[in-house]
């Protein structure tokens, strides 16, 4: 399930596996079902878009 998520005056939503972000929740699904399917390993397709990488000390400027 796919968690959405205030940071600063963003709104992201995390997938509940990995913990990245991403501006849709539709990005972060896809993230989340290939975590789910291939054990925790991340799409490095999918992980690109990611706005949020967790233990960033900030947001990447990518919208």
């Amino acid at each position: 399930m796919v968690t959405k998520k205030k940071i600063g005056d963003r709104t992201v939503f995390l997938c509940d596996i990995c913990g990245l972000g991403y501006a849709d929740r539709v990005t972060a699904q896809e993230c989340e079902d290939y975590c789910r399917a291939h054990h925790g390993s991340c799409s490095a397709e999918i992980s690109a878009k990611a706005v949020y990488l967790p233990g960033a000390p900030t947001l990447p400027d990518r919208k």
